[in-house]
């Protein structure tokens, strides 16, 4: 297992996972409108796009494979995680959650969780902040987390 940054030659297997969990879990929930708006964003091309802006995106591997990602918009927002279904229920979320921490330049990480993946967010330690919403199709709920100085590891720690 490691947890690295996602390099251009990872999106195909990236937009892979993406779409195979929001297939499985999201989808029935969403009209087509939104189901389409969600392939726009997690294709190949919207993610070289959002590597050149302000994202950090990481990519957790188990035996050479890419399993699970996230992505961090401005050191606030986290705009995707998304874990391969057969290796959902084995910490990958959690994990790849520790391993932006490092990354976030507010002490208020965000989220717009889909509705179906609210439960997780909850374990993970986020609250929900708002009511339901909806944009270009895709349902979400606000939720957000507070962190502090305990939850964020030290440079010396995460280079263990």
């Amino acid at each position: 297992m490691s947890i690295r940054k996602i390099e251009p030659t990872d999106l195909a297997r990236v937009n892979s996972i993406c779409i195979n969990a929001f297939m499985g879990t999201v989808a029935s929930t969403l009209t087509e409108e939104g189901i389409e708006t969600f392939q726009n964003i997690a294709s190949v091309d919207g993610f070289t796009d959002r590597m050149e802006a302000d994202n950090e995106m990481l990519a957790y591997e188990d035996n050479g494979e890419v399993v699970g990602i996230i992505e961090l918009k401005e050191g606030r927002h986290i705009a995707m995680l998304f874990v391969s279904p057969s290796s959902q229920n084995k910490g990958v979320g959690r994990s790849l959650i520790s391993a932006i921490l490092p990354h976030a330049r507010s002490n208020l990480l965000t989220v717009s969780a889909s509705l179906t993946s609210i439960p997780a967010y909850l374990n993970y330690g986020f609250k929900c902040t708002g009511e339901v919403g909806e944009s270009a199709g895709l349902k979400y709920q606000p939720m957000e987390m507070e962190l502090n100085k305990s939850m964020q590891p030290t440079a010396e720690a995460s280079a263990d």
